[in-house]
């Protein structure tokens, strides 16, 4: 993220601002932020007398202002986190007079989770004028797969794009969980430093021939037996393999499968782009195409749909997930 980089090349660069107001739903970015704030602004030696964690459930907004207007001991600043500062939204409005006037040697972090500040009400517009604001949003699951190859290259790490994949499925948007299952991976995956598929099942567990991604390909392409024998693996393991997920994912590709068929350009590059997919996966997309005609891709997109309801008892109170699934492979199938 590129308010990512320029926040740590600013610091760096000892351009440091008296207030740090780290909000939004993805936790990721706030927290690699402010640990790189507590490990970077002061020496190990400043740090003993002049930096404090404080936690939101712990202390009012009128305890932080207190603790960020005292003065450094033997140091140039001060720092003080706010972890879990969410727990004080009822009266985090109460900032505004000091974010009027901050503390030039306290270097204030507060870190908002899972929620965002009203940009219309004067705190927001205070902390932009005198401090940083940064918002830290969730990645669409279909950018995600992209995160992880960037932040393994930066690291000199590869990932086959099928274990990319895989990991979203899995661990959808949320990139701290990612994040922890690649370390344990680069543990692991020897001098090549080549992820791949195989590397995952026995490390995390996800099973490489039977998932959700290798559901789509068998449907995409019309493998009876291969469908059935995936959908028999998760009737058997349904805590891994959830329905709602399974209909989900089934759902945004047949919905790109229609886009598919809307194209009037159907070169490869075109296609990924168009989809915002991995132009490793557009040949899915291609056979696909050729199995399932629009009109057969709006009927299944509605047979979906009804699975949807029924995965939540709306219509068939006592069918078993299982039989959900295999009732949907069925008829798209056929």
């Amino acid at each position: 993220m590129v308010a990512v980089k320029q926040i740590v090349s600013d610091i760096k660069q000892g351009n440091i601002k008296p207030i740090y107001f780290l909000m939004g739903d993805e936790a990721y970015y706030i927290d690699k932020i402010s640990e790189y704030i507590e490990k970077s602004i002061l020496t190990e030696e400043e740090r003993g007398f002049n930096q404090m964690v404080l936690y939101g459930r712990d202390v009012s907004v009128e305890e932080i202002i207190s603790n960020a207007k005292r003065f450094p001991m033997m140091a140039e600043r001060q720092v003080i986190i706010v972890k879990e500062a969410q727990e004080l939204s009822r009266t985090i409005e109460n900032f505004v007079p000091y974010a009027e006037n901050p503390q030039p040697t306290t270097v204030l972090v507060i870190c908002y989770k899972y929620k965002s500040l009203d940009k219309r009400k004067k705190l927001a517009k205070i902390v932009a004028k005198n401090g940083e604001l940064f918002e830290s949003k969730k990645l669409y699951e279909n950018q995600v797969a992209d995160w992880i190859r960037r932040v393994l290259s930066g690291q000199k790490y590869q990932i086959e794009p099928k274990a990319a994949q895989m990991l979203v499925e899995f661990l959808g948007n949320d990139l701290s969980r990612i994040s922890n299952e690649l370390e344990k991976l680069k543990v692991v995956v020897g001098d090549d430093k080549i992820i791949s598929p195989k590397l995952i099942e026995e490390n995390i567990g996800i099973s490489k021939d039977f998932n959700n991604f290798e559901l789509r390909k068998a449907v995409g392409e019309k493998q009876i037996v291969k469908a059935n024998q995936i959908i028999n693996y998760f009737a058997q393991n349904p805590k891994s393999n959830p329905l709602v997920m399974t209909i989900s994912l089934l759902n945004s590709f047949f919905t790109q499968l229609l886009q598919y068929h809307g194209l009037k350009d159907k070169s490869k590059g075109s296609v990924a782009k168009a989809l915002r997919v991995n132009p490793f996966f557009v040949g899915d997309y291609l056979n696909a195409g050729r199995n399932y005609p629009m009109r057969k891709v709006s009927q299944i997109i509605g047979l979906l749909r009804d699975a949807d309801m029924k995965s939540k008892g709306v219509g068939a109170s006592n069918l078993a997930q299982g039989d959900i699934l295999k009732e949907l492979l069925f008829k798209i199938m056929h």
